[in-house]
């Protein structure tokens, strides 16, 4: 029977440090399962573990694409599943770990059989966004797309991209695809054990370590650099990898919109809603999951 580990949580509530002590007593070796640290541009903004933390043990999916090759779950998926056979083969035992919860939904539980979307496709969209925005996209979708437009609000450029795509490659809406039962997850595998553990921090606490880690951050000097660099390449506005937390905060200072500490506030606030939306979700999706209750 093969085992894999499964370790989620929301930001900065330990995930990493924990996963790096399992991985050194079990001879782990441990997979990103981080929709932001999967790019190399902010290393040290997402909080990706550090040169000595993966030198200890066998990491992988870090910093693996550049910021204008987006990532979608079931990219993800499929190079999840490809290292984690490979670490089997080693003898070794899968740690998967991070926090974005529809990445580990499509590891266990699959995802819906939406065929491979056109490439061209893909480009045109994005392009067209990029160039009129996303509430003309919205509106092209709510012409092609009138169930999917309902769902989605006109602001969210990402999903919205998806739908179009779908729309545009298949002929049929995204809904059609999302009603067909999920496949390739784990859970349908009988030579697997997969243990499920989640951390569900104290809330004061878990913002408390946000906003000094944030600090840190910025203290250090590293994030605004890396800030400033990713700026330097002209990627666009929608790219997931923008949208990271503390980008768009630090980007108005550097652009001398705002001063440094307004910057770290904002960013702290923003990150702090991002993990109070975490842990409702994991509490919500992951009811059955072994909780892990973080002393700080």
């Amino acid at each position: 029977m093969k085992k894999i580990i499964l370790l989620a949580g929301p930001t900065a509530s330990g995930k990493s440090t924990t996963a790096l002590g399992w991985a050194r007593d079990c001879g782990g070796e441990i997979v990103n399962a981080d929709s932001m640290q999967v790019y190399r541009e902010l290393r040290d903004l997402t909080a990706r573990p550090s040169d000595r933390d993966e030198a200890s043990c066998p990491h992988h999916l870090y910093g693996i694409l550049k910021g204008d090759d987006p990532c979608s779950a079931e990219r993800w998926r499929d190079m999840a599943l490809t290292v984690i056979e490979e670490i089997w083969q080693r003898g070794a035992v899968p740690i998967v770990v991070g926090g974005t919860g529809l990445y580990f939904r499509s590891l266990t539980e699959g995802l819906s059989a939406v065929p491979e979307i056109d490439q061209n496709i893909r480009r045109k969209v994005r392009e067209e966004l990029t160039a009129t925005g996303p509430q003309a996209a919205h509106k092209r979708l709510t012409d092609l797309d009138p169930l999917m437009a309902s769902r989605l609000a006109p602001g969210d450029s990402q999903r919205i991209c998806r739908a179009l795509e779908v729309i545009l490659s298949s002929g049929k809406s995204l809904a059609h695809w999302q009603n067909i039962p999920p496949v390739g997850g784990l859970d349908a595998r009988e030579d697997i054990a997969v243990e499920r553990n989640i951390i569900i921090p104290d809330r004061p606490a878990l913002y408390a370590r946000c906003d000094r880690r944030f600090r840190e951050m910025i203290e250090q000097g590293k994030a605004i650099e890396e800030v400033a660099a990713l700026l330097a390449l002209n990627y666009p506005a929608t790219l997931p990898v923008m949208k990271a937390l503390g980008v768009s905060h630090i980007s108005r200072y550097l652009g001398q919109e705002i001063p440094l500490e307004e910057a770290i506030s904002l960013s702290q606030t923003a990150t702090r809603q991002f993990a109070k939306r975490q842990l409702t979700w994991f509490r919500n999706q992951c009811i059955s999951w072994n909780q892990i209750n973080m002393k700080y």
